[in-house]
């Protein structure tokens, strides 16, 4: 299943992160809890590597606890700090600021030295579509400044908020990449939402979900759906959900699209249990 999505304006957006890094003080990258490989874009690691960065693994209330334990230990070194936040109650959000100040101590005292006592933060908010850019910016300005959508692709030029905390900040548009090397991460994008459902075969998209679920949580997977057993055969694992679920036409022939759906959306809103899709190595 080949998954790619570049629309153009990502084209732009990557040149005008590349152009505006100097105005800001760091880096703010908001991740999915739930793929914090996958929903990290190689380029924006690149483009930011000189500057101080904090790490958001956002949507902390749909993920397994104990992998994103792992990841924070595995993300935190040096000039980068990640935290596990949920952008929509705001939780976990008031430890950015002593964590940017803890970054930018040396470059704040030098400040300080030459008389500067108010000293603003400008940090830009990059990351990949859906996974919370809006949401975290509209909570840190307690206002709805920035648009917010459940669908990939609502924020499109850059602006600057600011915040009563001494933070002010560059929303930028979520940017992927041309080309997935590696398909399981295209797929794990998919499965999240980040990629429009309009351009992919969702039927096909809910068959790979479970075949994964089956693997990884098995016993989520029984309890929502109240199955029994599970198969070794995916398919007749999708059959038994659409069959509880009664996504059943005429002639008991299983409608895959609706049952695709709500799959999907099950899975995206946290119903069928707190899952993560990768480890860190």
């Amino acid at each position: 299943m080949a998954i790619n999505w570049f629309p153009g304006h990502m084209v732009k957006t990557r040149r005008e992160i590349k152009e505006n890094l100097k105005l800001v003080d760091t880096v703010i990258e908001i991740r999915d809890a739930r793929i914090p490989k996958s929903s990290s874009n190689p380029e924006i690691e690149e483009l930011c590597k000189d500057k101080p960065r904090i790490i958001l693994l956002n949507k902390s209330d749909l993920c397994d606890k104990n992998t994103t334990r792992k990841w924070l230990n595995s993300l935190t070194k040096n000039d980068v700090r990640a935290i596990e936040v949920n952008c929509v109650k705001g939780e976990g959000l008031k430890s950015i600021k002593p964590m940017m100040e803890e970054l930018l101590k040396e470059k704040h005292d030098r400040l300080r030295a030459k008389g500067l006592q108010n000293i603003t933060i400008r940090a830009m908010v990059v990351g990949i579509p859906n996974v919370g850019k809006s949401s975290f910016i509209n909570k840190m300005a307690k206002n709805n400044i920035a648009k917010t959508g459940d669908r990939p692709g609502v924020t499109k030029s850059k602006q600057w908020i600011k915040t009563k905390i001494g933070i002010e900040l560059m929303d930028t548009p979520g940017i992927l990449w041309p080309k997935f090397e590696d398909q399981e991460v295209g797929l794990n994008l998919a499965f999240t939402g980040a990629i429009k459902d309009e351009i992919m075969d969702i039927e096909e998209l809910s068959l790979k979900l479970v075949e994964r679920l089956q693997s990884t949580y098995p016993k989520q997977l029984m309890e929502r759906y109240k199955l029994t057993e599970l198969s070794e055969d995916t398919l007749e694992n999708l059959d038994a959900i659409g069959k509880k679920r009664g996504t059943i036409m005429a002639g008991g022939v299983i409608d895959y699209n609706r049952l695709a759906n709500i799959l999907l959306d099950e899975f995206r809103g946290g119903k069928i249990g707190n899952i993560s899709l990768e480890n860190p190595q």
